[in-house]
């Protein structure tokens, strides 16, 4: 079983996905132990001051790699297209508008990633406040659709009544993924918000330990979703 997993793990890290979520997941972790040792502290030093730096590095390391992920990301969008047709059509419009939101997040970090390294000529924080409204967007669309396809489960259940054990086993299956969906997306939105400029809902007011554990709680929620099949695409 130990084999099992050890293999699973390095399966899951030779792959750019599954490096990322390691990676994430590291980096939120560094960042909420760090945050959390250096206390009120404004710039702190020794072990805290070395996490909260790992954890930059990591995340910089993060935004690099995303540079080569608008590919992938325009093949998700034209797979998906305007949706299946039999699926219910405020949960196509929701995603059709996450995809959208998802495809220009990309370059405008790559602009803004392109304007601190100096290499174009350009504002690079309002392109940082730019891919971050979209990323929010995108959660927010993501949150919604969540909450549309529990509706939609419930009622379906109500209709039909006593189903098959197989039916309601699958049944409780997509709303726990679901819920799953909505706790991580609710993590990343709220850092999400923290990251706009100062003056819009709560942005600028967390401390790092408290951005480190929503994004750790976010990171786990995408690692285990992943292990059991699902799809977590957090940024």
């Amino acid at each position: 079983m130990a084999a099992s997993a050890f293999s699973g793990l390095v399966a899951a890290l030779e792959t750019h996905r599954g490096r990322d979520r390691a990676v994430r997941a590291l980096c939120y972790g560094c960042q909420l132990a760090g945050g959390a040792l250096a206390g009120p502290q404004a710039s702190p030093s020794g072990l805290p001051g070395s996490l909260l730096a790992v954890s930059a590095e990591l995340s910089a390391c993060r935004t690099a790699l995303r540079l080569f992920d608008d590919l992938a990301m325009l093949r998700y969008s034209c797979g998906y297209g305007l949706g299946p047709k039999d699926e219910d059509g405020l949960v196509r419009a929701l995603s059709v508008l996450c995809n959208v939101a998802n495809q220009l997040y990309y370059p405008c970090e790559h602009v803004a990633w392109a304007a601190d390294a100096g290499i174009i000529r350009t504002r690079a924080q309002k392109w940082w406040t730019l891919s971050m409204g979209l990323w929010a967007l995108s959660l927010l669309l993501g949150i919604l659709r969540s909450l549309r396809v529990l509706c939609q489960l419930r009622k379906l259940r109500q209709h039909k009544g006593t189903s098959s054990p197989q039916s309601q086993k699958e049944a409780k299956a997509q709303v726990k993924a679901e819920v799953l969906s909505i706790l991580a997306q609710v993590a990343d939105l709220s850092n999400a918000i923290h990251w706009l400029p100062p003056g819009f809902l709560w942005a600028g007011r967390f401390p790092p330990w408290l951005v480190g554990l929503l994004g750790t709680v976010s990171s786990l929620i995408g690692i285990y979703q992943a292990s059991r099949g699902g799809n977590s695409e957090a940024a």
